[in-house]
């Protein structure tokens, strides 16, 4: 497949290319931050993979923290299982009782998470400041996460980055599902256990409401342009679009007159969404298309293409669970329940 040279734009990179399907199927671009997305499904996936990353193992703690419909989560919890992001353990014989634990692929998402909850500490955090304080080991420091190059290991912004097809450029038919909707009320993901990362979903946790902004960091800003890009109702996309506007991650900005017509630009809270999506961009590309990327990224400060990853802000070193120590600023519900 050729590649496209590297096109810049005025805070925005140009869209890559897309393959003219032969038939008329609804087809969409190949990303990885969307395959990441449609795995993940919504919220409450996310939400419990987050508390076993605090280290629940059993339904009741998930059900307790959570407040999910028992079949609800067992539905997850299946599902999650299926998708091998976790593994069950057996813990009892009689009666047969298992426990769910991370595997190395479920463990992987730790970086994406990180880079939620920089987001929500940043912009979501209130006067009561972020709700837990990191400390990296390896240095010892208090340390907030930043998304980084992989070859520099300084911090990147939507502005200093560009981007090419990979390998993996084209399109894919679209597929339809019933997973693609906003929980009725986003604020339960938070009801137990104030969450940086929770905060963030509250705004942008849904399919849709991804795909669409990430037609924005392609540069796409039109009504038209992103529903036909995504193959989204207009109906959604029009509650999408004004959920985003009231969030301060888009602003409207009128491009026509007669008829009225809006384009949706990124406020300075929406341009920092760009660090999660390309974390969640590496791990797509990771567990889905290691050989193929879709899209290559390079750095324009060193001028090298690079993998997003997340690291210490104070000693520039790759963050892992393992080596991470956190205080809770808060009663830890799962106290007593793991």
């Amino acid at each position: 497949m050729r590649i496209n040279a590297l096109k810049k734009s005025k805070g925005y990179a140009q869209a890559p290319s897309k393959s003219r399907a032969p038939s008329s199927e609804p087809r969409e671009r190949n990303c990885s931050v969307g395959r990441t997305v449609d795995l993940l499904g919504d919220s409450w996936t996310f939400m419990i993979l987050r508390e076993c990353l605090f280290g629940a193992r059993r339904f009741e703690s998930f059900q307790s923290v959570l407040g999910l419909p028992r079949g609800t989560l067992a539905t997850r919890l299946k599902k999650l299982t299926s998708q091998g992001l976790l593994r069950q353990v057996q813990y009892s014989d009689r009666p047969v009782r298992s426990e769910y634990r991370l595997t190395k692929m479920g463990m992987d998402l730790y970086p994406v998470f990180l880079s939620f909850l920089r987001f929500g500490d940043d912009w979501e955090s209130g006067r009561k400041g972020p709700p837990l304080q990191l400390t990296h080991l390896e240095c010892g420091a208090e340390c907030k996460p930043e998304v980084s190059c992989s070859h520099c290991r300084q911090a990147v912004t939507i502005s200093r980055v560009s981007y090419r097809d990979g390998p993996g450029a084209g399109t894919s038919p679209l597929e339809r599902t019933g997973r693609r909707r906003r929980p009725s009320d986003p604020t339960r993901i938070e009801q137990s256990r104030p969450c940086s990362v929770a905060r963030t979903l509250r705004i942008i946790g849904d399919y849709w409401s991804f795909m669409v902004m990430r037609e924005g960091f392609f540069g796409v800003t039109r009504f038209d342009e992103i529903q036909s890009n995504i193959g989204i109702a207009p109906n959604i996309l029009t509650d999408r679009l004004n959920r985003l506007v009231r969030d301060d991650v888009f602003e409207r900005r009128k491009y026509q007159d007669a008829p009225e017509r809006f384009e949706y630009r990124f406020t300075a809270k929406g341009r920092d969404l760009y660090q999660p999506m390309i974390a969640m961009l590496r791990w797509g590309d990771k567990w889905f298309s290691r050989e193929e990327p879709p899209l290559l990224l390079t750095h324009l400060d060193c001028k090298h293409d690079f993998d997003p990853v997340v690291v210490c802000d104070k000693c520039r070193e790759p963050l892992h669970a393992r080596g991470m120590k956190y205080v809770m600023r808060y009663p830890d519900p799962l106290k007593g329940k793991k």
